[in-house]
């Protein structure tokens, strides 16, 4: 399967803008889902934000997953959750969401973190951070060659996820990354985030 975008929204959001602005992003390529991420928002704030951006998201036939809280994403109609590690519990999230959404999970660096997520029946596990990131501090620093491991041994998809941008995805693409998850290098872009997206297509393929 070729490597897909992971779009996760900026850490702030103008609900009267931001719709138009994902819309383009995700008509502009491949973008196989959506994650809604908001930290330090009130849960009134996070729903409002769901419920403006989901539609956009599963219209066009992509996964619109929100990120930390299972419980929000099951009340909101989201298709799934990624949790942290010090978030809420997979068996919890996966108690709370069923079988039939998903639930990811970040390992960070750790190969064992992954493999316990795995095994637990997660839907993607996340590495990362590959490259230098303002998002957030950064608990990891992970070389690709745990994603060529990941991906020679387990079935599970691999996110990476850090700093990516159009110049440096190559070898991650290379060494088997089935997501890549971006923030800035999307909606910081000079040209928007259509032309974004448009150069990472072109990336991805050129690494493939």
């Amino acid at each position: 399967m070729p490597c897909r975008l992971y779009l996760i929204t900026p850490p702030k959001i103008d609900l009267t803008t931001f719709p138009d602005l994902l819309a383009a992003a995700l008509d502009g390529g491949d973008v196989a889902s959506v994650q809604l991420r908001l930290k330090d928002c009130d849960d009134d704030t996070i729903r409002r934000a769901a419920d403006a951006l989901r539609p956009v998201v599963q219209g066009r036939d992509r996964a619109f997953l929100m990120n930390d809280r299972p419980d929000l994403a099951l009340q909101t109609g989201c298709d799934g959750v990624h949790i942290g590690q010090e978030d809420a519990s997979y068996q919890s999230a996966r108690q709370i969401l069923g079988l039939g959404r998903i639930v990811g999970v970040t390992a960070h660096d750790s190969r064992h973190l992954a493999m316990e997520s795995a095994e637990a029946g997660a839907d993607y596990v996340a590495f990362g951070a590959f490259f230098p990131t303002d998002t957030k501090t950064a608990k990891g620093r992970p070389s690709p060659e745990i994603l060529q491991w990941w991906s020679e041994i387990f079935t599970v998809p691999c996110v990476a996820i850090g700093g990516i941008t159009p110049a440096n995805c190559a070898p991650l693409v290379k060494a088997g990354a089935d997501f890549l998850a971006v923030i800035a290098a999307v909606w910081n872009h000079p040209s928007g985030p259509a032309a974004a997206v448009k150069e990472f297509d072109r990336a991805i393929e050129a690494a493939s």
